[in-house]
C-alpha cells in the first residue's frame, strides 16, 4: 500500500478550509480548557481518560453522547462529574416505561388565580441533561428529546422555547438487560454524535477507586474549574481548525466504502460525514494543533460510526462486527501524511 504525497502544514492559512477566511483557531485555549476539566474529573473517575477525551470532543463539536455499558461502571457518575467541572446547570431524568413526554419537556398548567395557562418547564430546560437508561422510556418519550437535541429548542402547545446554550445530552443504556426496554431506532441513534462504552476498570484502578471512596464520594467535593461561557467559546474555536482537502478526501473514502461494503446493509450518512469532520477538528484542538491529521480521524472513527452502521443478518451470523468492518476499511485506504 503506497502513501499519498505529503500534505503541507496548513497553519499559515488555517481559516481557508476550517472556519471563516483568515481566522486561526486558538487551539492553546481549547487544549488548556480540556486538560483542566479532565484533571478535575479524574479526581472522581479513575482510569477513563480516553472516554473523557471523547466526551469533550463531542461537547466541543456541539453533539450529544450515548453511553452504552453494563450497570455499575460509572456512566451516571461520569456525566455528573463533567457537569460539575464545567459549572453548568445539570438535571437528570430517570427513564421508565411510564415516563410521559410532558415529564421531559414540561406542560401548561391552568392558574386559577390569574385565570390563564402558564408553562411549567420540564427537566429538558437545563444545560446538561442526563437521560438515564433511555431505552426504558417509550418511543413517544424518546422522541420528545429529538427536537431538543437537533434544534436546541422545545415546542409545547404551539409555542417554541429556546434552550439555554450550551445544551448537551448524555444518555445511558444497558445492553445486557433487554426486558422492558424499547431499543432506539436507527434514526434516533443517528442523532447522537458519539456512542461508546466505559468498560471495567483494571485491578489497580479499582484499588485506587476504593481508596477514594473510603470516607465520602469524591464527586461531592468536585469543584467547577470552567464555565459554560468557556465551553461555548471552545465550540466556536474548533470550527476554525483547518482540515486539508486530502484529509477530507481520506475520511470521505472511508464513508463511501461503508456504503459499498458487502457486510453492511446501511453505511454512513452525510450526517456521519459532518460528524467525522467536526470531531476531527475537536480532537486536533484538544491535542493542541490547528489542523487535522488522519490520526485524529482514526481516533474518533469508531465512536462516531459504530452506531450508524447496520450489519446484514448473514454477517451477524458470521460474528462480524461494525468495529471489524471499520478496521478492514481503514486498512485498505492509503493514508495521506501531514508534515509539520
Amino acid at each position: 500500500m503506497t502513501e499519498a504525497p505529503p500534505v503541507v502544514d496548513p497553519s499559515a492559512h488555517a481559516g481557508a478550509s476550517g472556519g471563516g477566511a483568515g481566522e486561526v483557531a486558538n487551539v492553546a485555549a481549547v487544549s488548556e480548557f480540556a486538560k483542566r476539566v479532565i484533571a478535575n474529573v479524574e479526581h472522581a473517575i479513575v482510569g477513563k481518560r480516553k472516554q473523557l477525551v471523547l466526551s469533550l470532543v463531542a461537547w466541543f463539536s456541539g453533539g450529544h453522547v450515548l453511553l452504552e455499558d453494563v450497570p455499575g461502571v460509572a456512566k451516571t457518575m461520569l456525566a455528573r462529574a463533567l457537569a460539575k467541572s464545567i459549572g453548568c446547570q445539570f438535571k437528570r431524568v430517570q427513564c421508565t416505561p411510564d415516563l410521559l413526554p410532558t415529564d421531559v419537556t414540561g406542560t401548561s398548567i391552568f392558574n386559577q388565580k390569574e385565570a390563564e395557562f402558564e408553562f411549567r418547564a420540564g427537566p429538558v430546560f437545563t444545560q446538561i441533561l442526563l437521560a438515564d437508561e433511555i431505552n426504558r422510556a417509550t418511543p413517544r418519550t424518546q422522541a420528545s428529546l429529538l427536537e431538543a437535541m437537533a434544534e436546541g429548542c422545545v415546542t409545547v402547545d404551539g409555542t417554541t422555547h429556546v434552550l439555554e446554550k450550551p445544551f448537551l445530552v448524555i444518555a445511558t443504556q444497558n445492553p445486557v438487560d433487554h426486558e422492558g426496554t424499547f431499543p432506539l431506532p436507527e434514526a434516533q441513534l443517528d442523532r447522537f454524535l458519539m456512542r461508546f462504552s466505559l468498560g471495567y476498570p483494571s485491578m489497580e484502578e479499582e484499588m485506587r477507586m476504593l481508596e477514594l471512596l473510603q470516607h465520602t464520594h469524591p464527586i461531592d467535593r468536585l469543584p467547577a474549574v470552567a464555565t459554560a461561557k468557556e465551553l461555548i467559546a471552545a465550540q466556536a474555536e474548533i470550527r476554525k481548525v483547518h482540515v486539508d482537502p486530502r484529509v477530507r478526501q481520506y475520511f470521505l473514502q472511508i464513508i463511501e466504502q461503508t456504503r459499498r461494503h458487502n457486510d453492511l446493509a446501511l453505511g454512513g450518512s452525510p450526517r456521519a460525514t459532518i460528524a467525522l469532520f467536526r470531531c476531527g477538528q475537536a480532537m486536533a484542538a484538544i491535542r493542541g494543533r490547528g489542523f487535522v491529521t488522519p490520526d485524529d480521524i482514526k481516533r474518533v472513527l469508531s465512536p462516531v460510526m459504530n452506531h450508524r452502521l447496520i450489519l446484514r443478518p448473514e454477517s451477524r451470523l458470521r460474528k462480524v462486527t461494525t468495529e471489524s468492518v471499520l478496521q478492514e476499511i481503514v486498512s485498505e485506504i492509503a493514508v495521506p501524511t501531514v508534515q509539520a
